[in-house]
């Protein structure tokens, strides 16, 4: 057993010892606890081991997504400082997407390939343009400049809110592609098999019903 496997089955199992054995909770709850716990120690020491083997095997790659996790806890920490609720909204909206594309990279370094511009430009700038909004919107400054900065920074933000999900969308593209093809060769085998219909009903669910 790998070491992943049992440091999660010592998870579950205490977690299923304490309720039942210590706490009096039924059999079938405190096995539910168990396994719950299980569930998640997989899930952390997935995450973990993805990330050592990433560091061994693309030590670049792995550095790359390092930085831009500081550059997005950058983000998230800006987000309170905002004034503007809908600039906050689209701030906490790229935080969660940066994530998501650096967990999908992270899981599937071939993907990196497509976006270089990310690491490299896109999230930089939009740190730096991020740290001077704060600094203009607290300074308070009522400059026709200020004011031009704020209004094409929030546009800024809007727009890069909406590229980054596009960034995000293109990373699975050839994927959701590739299954929806697969979704019509097993269609079409069901139909041939005689199992169901155009519109995906059982054949035999009427007589069945009488």
């Amino acid at each position: 057993m790998k070491n992943k496997e049992i440091i999660s089955a010592v998870v579950g199992s205490t977690f299923f010892a304490i309720p039942y054995l210590g706490l009096s909770i039924t059999l079938a709850p405190a096995l539910a606890i168990g396994a719950a716990a299980f569930g998640a120690s997989e899930l952390v020491l997935s995450g973990v081991k993805t990330k050592e083997l990433l560091k061994d095997t693309n030590r670049s790659l792995y550095l790359k997504i390092t930085k831009a996790r500081k550059q997005n806890k950058e983000i998230l920490s800006l987000i309170p400082k905002v004034e503007s609720a809908e600039t906050k909204k689209n701030l906490k909206e790229i935080h969660d997407t940066v994530e998501k594309i650096l967990l999908t990279v992270e899981s599937n370094p071939k993907k990196a390939n497509k976006i270089d511009n990310f690491f490299e430009y896109y999230l930089p700038v939009l740190i730096k343009i991020v740290n001077k909004y704060d600094e203009v919107e607290n300074q308070k400054l009522v400059s026709s400049e200020g004011k031009d900065f704020m209004i094409k920074a929030d546009k800024m933000i809007s727009d890069t809110n909406n590229a980054f999900e596009t960034i995000l969308s293109n990373l699975y593209q050839n994927d959701i592609i590739d299954a929806d093809a697969d979704m019509k060769v097993y269609n079409l085998m069901l139909k041939a098999d005689g199992i169901v219909d155009d519109n995906l009903i059982m054949k035999g669910s009427d007589q069945s019903e009488e």
